[in-house]
């Protein structure tokens, strides 16, 4: 007869109570790495913002749009009387406006308690119809807030 030998003399393995953060803090590590090196690489879109002070003449030919406190446009070409006029003919007395010189500037000039949705749908439309030169005006000196 064979007789069986126990190895370890009858000792039995101890349950671990403690949690091993090592492997939790090198995933964080790696974690805290992939986004230091991708973050400068996510493009965001690019605003190009009216700076004052920087143009020192005003064009000769400037068409207008003011959107007033209850969001109605007025169109102002050059010197004469601003007229209202509704969106969706702003576009049709724009390039009307501006004639034969599509390059002339549109300045949008808002109110600043007006939402700025309406500015932007002002800018949509002006956009959607072609033309180029779309920029808002500001108020130079100090910001007031």
């Amino acid at each position: 007869m064979a007789a069986t030998v126990s190895r370890g003399g009858g000792r039995r393995r101890r349950t671990m109570n403690e949690i091993n953060m090592v492997p939790f803090i090198d995933v964080m590590l790696v974690l805290l790495i992939i986004f230091m090196v991708s973050a400068p690489l996510i493009t965001t879109g690019v605003v190009d913002l009216p700076s004052v002070g920087k143009s020192r003449q005003q064009p000769d030919h400037v068409i207008q749009v003011v959107v007033g406190t209850d969001e109605k446009l007025k169109i102002k070409v050059d010197q004469l009387e601003p007229e209202s006029i509704p969106l969706n003919r702003l576009a049709e007395r724009v390039k009307k406006g501006q004639g034969k010189d599509a390059n002339s500037p549109v300045v949008i000039s808002a109110d600043k308690n007006v939402k700025y949705e309406a500015v932007v749908q002002v800018m949509d439309t002006l956009q959607r119809a072609g033309v180029q030169r779309v920029g808002l005006a500001v108020k130079s000196g100090a910001a007031s807030n």
